[in-house]
This record gives C-alpha cells, sequence and structure tokens, in this order.
C-alpha cells in the first residue's frame, strides 16, 4: 500500500490526526481576511466585465501577417478603447471593442482594413448589446438564489438545519473569494466566467456533504456515552475524509490548472481563462472551506445546543477526573456509556478492540 493509503487508513482509523476543530480560530481567521481582501479588490478595481455585458463590437479579419500586440495597438487606436485581440486558427484575428455603437463600428471596420491590410469586405462586424449580458447575469443570480435554498432545504431535511446553514456559509465563502480573485487579477468577466462560478458550487457542496454524512453516522447515540464531545467526532469525521477529499480535488484541479496555466498562459488561449479560473480558485475555496469551515462551524453550532453542552460538560469531568487518577478516560469506558444499538468503533470511528485476554488460555497454555 502506498504511503497515502496507509496514512488514509490511519486516520480513517482514528490512529492519528490533526486537530481541525480545536483550532479553528486560525481558520476562521485566515478566512476572513481572505474574504476581507477579496471583498476590497472588488471594491476598488471591480469586475472587468466583458463585451457581453458592456455591448460593443466583435471583428473577425481574414489571414494577415499583424501579431496579436500590434493589432491590439492598432485597434486601441482606431476605436479609442482598450480592444481584446485573438490570433484564430486560420491566422485571422478576433477584435473585441466594447461600447462601440453601429456609426463607430463601421469607421473602426474601415480602419482594421487599412492598418491590417486586408479588404474591408472580408471583415466581419457584429455588434453585441449589452442587453443580453444583463439577461444572462439576472438568469444567474435567479438561478444562484434557486440553488441555495433548494440546498438549504435538502441538508435541513437530509441531516439538519446547522449542517444547512454551515453549508450555505461555505458556499458564500466559496463564491465571495472567487469574484474577487477575478477583481484582484482583472480577468474578463464573461457568460463562461458566470458557467464556471455555478459550477464550482457542486464541487464544494460534494466535498462538504461527504463529511457531513461521516458526522452524522458518527454521532449517532452520542448523548448515550461519555467518551467523546462532538467537536471530538467532527474531528475524526474530518480525518477520516481527509485523504479522499485531498484525492478528489487534486483530480479536479490537474485538468483545470491545464486549461489555465497551458490553454490560456502559454497557448495563448485568452477565451479559456474566463472560465477556467473560475473552476480553479472555487475549487481550491470549495476544498478549504468543507474542512476549515463548515464543519468547524457545525460544531460550534452544535454545542449551542443544551445536551451537547451537558455532554461535553460530562465528558470534560470524566477526563479530569482520570487525568487525576493518572488514568485515560477513553480507557475506562464501560458498555453503559456507549449507545444501546452500536458498539464503540460505531461511536468513535475505529475498529472495536477484543477485550483484554481474548483468545488465550488462562491456564497458560497455547
Amino acid at each position: 500500500m502506498s504511503r497515502l493509503g496507509t496514512l488514509g487508513a490511519r486516520l480513517y482509523r482514528g490512529e492519528v490526526g490533526y486537530d481541525f476543530i480545536g483550532k479553528r480560530k486560525i481558520w476562521y481567521g485566515i478566512s476572513i481576511l481572505i474574504t476581507i481582501t477579496a471583498i476590497v479588490g472588488l471594491a476598488v478595481s471591480g469586475l472587468n466585465m466583458g463585451i457581453e455585458f458592456k455591448g460593443g463590437a466583435v471583428f473577425t479579419t481574414p489571414k494577415t501577417s499583424v501579431t496579436v500586440a500590434q493589432a491590439e495597438d492598432l485597434a486601441t487606436e482606431a476605436s479609442g478603447h482598450q480592444a481584446i485581440v485573438q490570433k484564430l486558427g486560420n491566422g485571422g484575428l478576433r477584435v473585441q471593442i466594447t461600447e462601440v455603437d453601429t456609426a463607430k463600428s463601421d469607421q473602426i471596420k474601415e480602419r482594421l482594413a487599412q492598418d491590417l491590410d486586408v479588404p474591408m469586405e472580408k471583415i466581419a462586424a457584429d455588434l453585441v448589446g449589452p442587453s443580453w449580458g444583463e439577461q444572462i447575469a439576472n438568469k444567474a443570480w435567479t438561478g444562484l438564489g434557486i440553488f441555495m435554498v433548494l440546498v438549504v432545504i435538502y441538508l435541513a431535511i437530509a441531516f439538519e438545519w446547522r449542517m444547512a446553514i454551515a453549508a450555505l456559509v461555505a458556499l458564500i465563502h466559496d463564491i465571495t473569494i472567487t469574484v474577487g480573485i477575478y477583481a484582484l487579477v482583472g480577468f474578463e468577466v464573461t457568460p463562461g466566467t458566470v458557467i464556471g462560478l455555478l459550477t464550482i458550487l457542486g464541487y464544494s457542496l460534494y466535498d462538504t456533504v461527504v463529511v457531513f454524512d461521516s458526522l452524522k453516522e458518527g454521532t449517532k447515540g452520542i448523548t448515550k456515552q461519555t467518551r467523546w464531545t462532538y467537536s471530538d467526532i467532527a474531528n475524526r469525521s474530518i480525518n477520516g475524509t481527509l485523504v479522499r477529499s485531498i484525492n478528489t480535488t487534486v483530480v479536479a484541479l490537474l485538468p483545470v490548472a491545464g486549461l489555465l496555466f497551458i490553454g490560456g498562459g502559454v497557448l495563448g488561449a485568452g477565451m479559456l481563462n474566463d472560465i477556467s479560473l473560475a473552476l480553479f480558485v472555487g475549487l481550491a475555496a470549495g476544498a478549504y472551506s468543507s474542512i476549515f469551515i463548515a464543519t468547524p462551524l457545525v460544531a460550534d453550532l452544535k454545542e449551542t445546543d443544551p445536551q451537547m453542552k451537558a455532554l461535553k460538560k460530562r465528558v470534560l469531568a470524566k477526563r479530569a477526573a482520570a487525568a487525576a487518577k493518572g488514568e485515560s478516560a477513553q480507557d475506562e469506558s464501560q458498555d453503559d456509556d456507549l449507545p444501546a444499538d452500536a458498539p464503540a468503533a460505531a461511536v468513535v470511528g475505529q475498529r472495536q478492540q477484543p477485550p483484554r485476554g481474548h483468545g488465550r488460555n488462562t491456564s497458560g497454555k497455547r
């Protein structure tokens, strides 16, 4: 078995683990700092809205020897607005200029024909109105709102309302960070960006639900024992699903990273940037929030419940008494501390250990 597989097995059995819940204030602080940075970047820089949202003109030229950089300078000079130029597979250029009307479009087309040394009639010009982008944005916001409502209802029914709230906070956290990164980087926001934002919600929710499902199973009959607090079992749930979350996130990030860094960066396929950046940042933020935000937040909310408060008080008192005797509170646990319908293994996520002397002959003979 690989080292990662061995580590995953040990994490699942509870033999090793990291105290994610105990250090939750650190994770909250990091998330607040990142979120504030994203919001400030959004407020200061704003989003670089694409032509679909601002309106403008798109010119497609035949094959030309003019480079992309030269074409950008020429188109910007001809229009008075910043132009975005992309190289097409046939050697032609796609020139995108925002906030251009019909009259201005004809002037730019004539100027491009002269500067690029191509026939004017072979340059295709398409005008894009801002209303189309507004319709897409409105539909996206509507879809996002419906998605959020359905997520809360589903999680409240399948799990409980505290988990639904925690998942909603994690989703808002992921969207805010992704949008803020767009503002800071200055990438163009297109309908592809909107699709990417909606796509990451599913990935983020998947990782969160995996941990929540493990937590739900681990906390059955929790009040019938005095070995573990809710936070203890929440921490074991995170550790038990940690390697799985890392594996699924890495596998999802690799092709997206190829689109972003190779397709968009090396090959210069700018149209890939709008969706790949949203996916890359959203996937990473979703994996982070499911481990460091959603589950710790559930533990905080759950331990405001009177039953969980009383359980925590009993557990801590038992541990203090055991520590005073120089013993382990977990080793002192008796069967009546456990749920009536589950062994210790079901509660703590470990294999139940056989009683001492099991399988041995008390006479000393083998």
